[in-house]
């Protein structure tokens, strides 16, 4: 059919019989959920949940379409501006999504297979004489035209209000390619081949923070063309095509003086979602002070911090069992038999490495260890338990648990720094 402009004035159905109205009413309901269902099927822009903003008013579309056609053949004097107004503001909708016109007109024609596929068998159940379903088949098909241009009207008039147009579907590229679920491939590639972006195999997601208040408000002028960036958001990003080279970066950097950087790893496109996750939580432990705070961070440097830290309540409900027996001992001897654990695990149980590490003599550390014994008993000798404790020590400061009788703080003591200090042959205990 034909979707060019110019049907604004098309006729209403004329002399068909007005019982069709009452035979194609109860249609609807099902009809517009068909209609939706098979445009994200056959239309690859549309192959996604529709649970949205932008979905509700697909289907309200729909449903405004078919309602208006059924009532025009009850009375043919109804009012059209209000569906005329829903598909308008679709078109428009459509052109600031980023999507193409052939994703629009394509919609279109789906409306109209699907919904005389479901006239020709009503007509059939119905015992509608030929003549009958010709002069139907015409006034439908005539109608999606007409509602199609006023949606083509929309569209256009978005477009050439819109001075940034490129820049909207830069933007709407970069959130289709960072969906989760992802989104289809050839969707992908069609706004891509529209604003004339190469969809690389494997890219690099970077999360982005301002290191005063406000981030500058234009800084896309100084990126790379290809690109991707969303810098004006609560949540500032990029999508850079392969691996960050040390040139790529430095560029980035010049572009964005006043921010910090968190890299993702590079991954294909169909995981961005998640790496730029990480990228985000290596961002935040960062400012936390659980990952070194530097310019740039790498996600992929600290994945196993990520992991142990990517859930503070679990991470204090597992520190609040394992360390329960140290609840009544004074902040003091609490903090010494933890930094003598973790020590104790990170040097394998060798007390001459250990005093090395906690700068005390080796008498005082076997002192320490029989207090850890008699706290934690058969624990020590579990290797579950073991790998339990090693990552409750290792994860980050958080919050505590509900009902905890002692703050997380205090079971990460600040790692000393100074040198052995046992050869002064003084014991700490």
């Amino acid at each position: 059919m034909s979707l060019e402009r110019g049907f604004d004035q098309t006729a209403p159905p004329a002399a068909l019989p007005r019982k069709l109205a009452d035979i194609l009413r109860p249609e609807l309901g099902s009809l517009a959920t068909e209609i939706v269902e098979e445009i994200r099927t056959t239309i690859p822009a549309y192959a996604r949940p529709l649970d949205g903003p932008y979905g509700k008013s697909i289907r309200t579309g729909v449903e405004y379409a078919i309602t208006l056609f059924v009532a025009q053949i009850a009375d043919p004097s109804v009012s059209k501006e209000p569906s005329h107004e829903v598909h308008h503001r679709l078109g428009q909708a459509e052109m600031r999504e980023g999507r193409s016109l052939d994703s629009l007109q394509s919609a279109y024609r789906v409306g109209a297979r699907v919904s005389w596929r479901r006239i020709m068998r009503v007509g059939r159940r119905s015992g509608l004489s030929s003549a009958v379903m010709s002069q139907l088949a015409d006034s439908m098909l005539g109608f999606m035209d007409e509602l199609a241009s006023v949606a083509l009207d929309g569209y256009l008039e978005a477009k050439a209000r819109t001075a940034g147009a490129l820049d909207s579907w830069r933007r709407r590229l970069l959130q289709l390619v960072l969906e989760s679920p992802p989104a289809p491939a050839k969707a992908i590639a069609e706004l891509a081949q529209l604003i004339g972006w190469t969809v690389p195999a494997r890219a690099t997601p970077v999360a982005v923070h301002p290191r005063t208040e406000t981030l500058p408000p234009r800084r896309l002028a100084a990126l790379d063309s290809d690109v991707l960036a969303e810098l004006d958001g609560v949540e500032p990003k990029l999508v850079v095509p392969d691996e960050v080279s040390a040139a790529r970066l430095a560029s980035l950097q010049a572009a964005l003086p006043d921010c910090r950087l968190a890299l993702g790893p590079c991954v294909a496109l169909d995981t961005l979602a998640d790496s730029l996750r990480w990228a985000r939580r290596a961002m935040l432990l960062a400012e936390r002070g659980v990952i070194v705070p530097r310019r740039v961070v790498r996600a992929e440097d600290h994945l196993a911090t990520l992991l142990v830290n990517s859930d503070l309540g679990l991470v204090g409900a597992l520190r609040h069992r394992l360390f329960a027996p140290l609840a009544s001992m004074t902040d003091k001897q609490r903090e010494r038999l933890l930094e003598t654990l973790r020590a104790w695990l990170d040097s394998q149980g060798n007390v001459v490495e250990i005093a090395e590490r906690l700068g005390v003599h080796p008498q005082t550390v076997r002192y320490r260890m029989r207090q850890l014994q008699s706290t934690f008993g058969e624990h020590l000798r579990d290797p579950g338990a073991r790998f339990e404790m090693e990552l409750a020590l290792r994860a980050g400061v958080g919050q505590t648990t509900p009902g905890n009788r002692f703050p997380v703080s205090d079971l990460l003591p600040a790692p000393r720094h100074e040198g052995p200090q046992w050869t002064a042959r003084k014991v700490t205990r």
